[in-house]
């Protein structure tokens, strides 16, 4: 999306994702990516949902025909790729969901650095920028809902080993 507003080269492009993995959770920060930083401010609302809403765009592209799964694997192989490079002594850092301490949620995408011991580093957000500011605030008390349905949906279900 930011290629396309800006017509930077889109392997330029590097919006690092926040948060959570649905919704209002997910929280794209513009303000950190030299290209993204110059769209006016007045258009990262409407550009921030429609990151929030790319999985249903996708579906709206194929006239419902199918959903992003394309999407959603092309993001499992980049993070599957990060941890086996990490675990084979090259890092890489990509954003990621895992426990966590950069806020107080125990668990955030943030950006994580990967290295032969799995996670080396789980980075702080950084800078935001006003609506960055304000979304985080927002989608704090959702996220944390989530993550209790999930510890409690884990601790209720028993797992293989």
């Amino acid at each position: 999306f930011v290629h396309e507003i800006t017509g930077a080269p889109i392997e330029s492009v590097e919006v690092p994702i926040i948060g959570g993995h649905a919704g209002t959770t997910i929280l794209p920060l513009f303000s950190q990516d030299k290209a993204a930083a110059s769209i006016p401010a007045d258009k990262l609302a409407d550009l921030d949902k429609r990151v929030q809403d790319a999985g249903t765009e996708v579906v709206k592209a194929k006239n419902g025909k199918g959903s992003a799964t394309l999407s959603m694997a092309f993001a499992g192989a980049r993070l599957g790729s990060a941890v086996l490079s990490g675990l084979a002594g090259q890092e890489v850092t990509e954003c990621a969901y895992v426990m966590s301490s950069v806020t107080e949620l125990p668990y955030f995408a943030s950006k994580v650095t990967f290295g032969e011991n799995g996670v080396k580093t789980v980075h702080p957000i950084g800078d935001l920028s006003d609506h960055e500011t304000k979304r985080l605030a927002e989608m704090m008390p959702t996220l944390k809902e989530e993550i209790e349905a999930g510890l409690a949906f884990a601790a209720e279900n028993e797992f293989a080993s």
